[in-house]
C-alpha cells in the first residue's frame, strides 16, 4: 500500500476511487510477486485444487497463481476493485475465474469450499481477527491451506495517523490465534520487505507468509 491508502481500515469509498490505478504501481507487482513465490515455495499448489483469493483487490495475487490452480475466486468488497478485477478477467476469457463481492464475517456460507484460501495485506484492515479466521476455516476443505501474508507488528508508521485497523501483527499471537480457529499446523516465513518513506526517511516493513494446514 502506498501514502495514498486510505487511513480508515473501513473505507471502501477510499479503494475504489484508487482502483483504476492499482496496478500501475510498480511497488504494488513487485511486492505481490513476491507473496506470490513465497505462496509457491511453501504450498504444495496443484491443478486440482480450487481457490479464493479474500481481499483480493485487483487480483494481483490471484493472476500470478492462477496458472498452478484449477479455478479462482476472487473476492472483495470494494465495487471498484472488483469491476477492475472482472475487466481482466473479460480479457483473458477464462472461465475458470470470477469476481465477486463476498464479506465472510456477515454473509452465509452456504456451499463454499476451497482447497486454498489466500490473503494478501488484508487481514490488518478486518476488525475481528478471530472471527475470520474461523470463518476461513469453516470453508476450507480436509486438507486445506490457509496462506495470509501481512505486515510484522509496527508502530503504525506503515498507514500513519488516522488509520484505526491493526498495526501488523505478532506471528506467535497470530499463530495461535490460528490454531484456536481449528488449524492444525501453522508456520511463517518472511514473504518480503517492503521499503517505503515514513517522514521522509526510508524504512523497511517485513511481510510474513503464515500458512495454516487444516490437517
Amino acid at each position: 500500500m502506498t501514502d495514498a491508502t486510505p487511513k480508515s481500515a473501513h473505507d471502501i469509498e477510499g479503494f475504489d476511487a484508487r482502483a483504476a490505478t492499482w496496478d500501475d504501481d510498480p511497488t504494488k507487482v513487485a511486492r505481490a510477486r513476491a507473496i506470490t513465490d513465497a505462496i509457491v515455495r511453501e504450498v504444495p499448489l496443484a491443478t486440482t485444487m480450487d481457490a479464493l483469493e479474500y481481499g483480493a483487490g485487483t487480483g494481483l495475487v490471484g493472476f500470478m497463481l492462477r496458472p498452478l490452480l484449477a479455478d479462482v475466486t476472487l473476492a472483495d468488497l470494494s465495487e471498484g476493485m472488483l469491476a477492475v478485477a472482472d475487466a481482466k478477467i473479460g480479457r483473458t476469457g477464462d472461465v475458470h475465474m470470477r469476481a465477486v463481492r463476498l464479506d465472510l464475517l456477515d454473509e452465509p456460507l452456504h456451499d463454499l469450499s476451497y482447497d486454498v484460501v489466500f490473503s494478501a495485506m488484508t487481514l490488518h484492515h478486518i476488525p475481528d481477527t478471530a472471527a475470520i479466521l474461523k470463518r476461513f476455516r469453516d470453508v476450507l476443505r480436509t486438507p486445506g491451506y490457509l496462506c495470509i501474508a501481512d505486515l510484522d507488528r509496527e508502530d503504525g508508521s506503515f498507514h500513519g495517523a488516522g488509520f484505526d485497523g491493526h498495526l501488523g501483527f505478532d506471528r506467535a499471537d497470530l499463530g495461535d490465534l490460528a490454531r484456536r480457529a481449528g488449524f492444525a499446523s501453522v508456520r511463517f516465513v518472511t514473504a518480503y520487505e517492503m521499503t517505503k518513506d515514513v517522514a521522509g526517511t526510508p524504512r523497511t516493513f517485513p511481510i510474513f507468509l503464515m500458512v495454516a494446514r487444516t490437517v
